[in-house]
């Protein structure tokens, strides 16, 4: 704890928190994870408990290195998510000055992409679920606008790296795949015209799962080539569409 005083200045300043939009899927739809806001040691009638948000919280001026830090503890906190920092994309700073009003208060909002697992509301956070994108509740502060502004940040970041690798099961069809990347740019593809497109990146290893394949019903079943993956996120992916 730093001692009194060392903090202070002679103007105002305001706090500052990381807020983190974690997007997962299922195999048909994109989803969100949030979390039902509890009561806070300092709740107030701003505070918005019971109301849903996204996982975030206050930047720890002695504890983080970076905001980065600050959006992997508070997840880790909040939902029991195991997240590193460099998983963790910055969508922006979110700074209108009644965003929060039990305080002036600047958010920088983070996303991060994982394969769907167990979550559990924890420290202050009543509840955590995953929800889909489509059936998202009202959520506290300005967390639609920040949930847009990521969503809107995917939908660009999906043309320069791919996805799937944190998306995905280890083993998945092309037609997952191509569902994956339908529900992200919300648009349907012509199917042999995305299956080669896939293909051309080298990034797809087939798999014999010693399923008995029926002529051309049974799906080829794929892994990612994660040395193929991981080269072309260094050399600067583009996918045209």
């Amino acid at each position: 704890m730093a001692k009194k005083g060392t903090y202070i200045y002679e103007y105002p300043h305001p706090a500052v928190t990381a807020d983190c939009v974690i997007f997962g899927y299922d195999g048909k739809s994109i989803k969100v994870l949030l979390i039902k806001r509890g009561a806070e040691k300092e709740a107030s009638k701003h505070a918005f408990v019971g109301s849903w948000a996204l996982p975030g919280g206050f930047l720890d001026v002695d504890r983080d290195r970076t905001i980065a830090n600050t959006a992997s503890r508070e997840l880790r906190e909040e939902t029991k998510l195991h997240l590193r920092p460099s998983e963790f994309k910055e969508v922006g700073c979110f700074s209108e000055k009644n965003r929060d009003e039990r305080e002036r208060v600047i958010t920088i909002a983070h996303y991060a992409l994982v394969k769907l697992t167990e979550v559990e509301g924890d420290t202050d956070a009543e509840k955590a679920e995953w929800y889909n994108l489509g059936d998202i509740p009202s959520l506290a502060f300005d967390h639609d606008q920040i949930l847009r502004a990521a969503f809107m940040r995917l939908k660009r970041d999906i043309h320069f790296e791919p996805v799937g690798f944190e998306l995905l099961p280890e083993v998945f069809t092309l037609p997952q795949l191509q569902n994956l990347y339908e529900s992200i740019l919300e648009t349907k593809f012509d199917r042999r015209n995305f299956a080669n497109k896939m293909k051309h990146l080298g990034i797809l290893d087939e798999v014999d799962d010693g399923t008995p394949r029926n002529g051309t019903r049974t799906p080829i079943k794929y892994r990612f080539n994660k040395d193929n993956y991981d080269e072309l996120k260094r050399r600067g992916f583009q996918l045209e569409f």
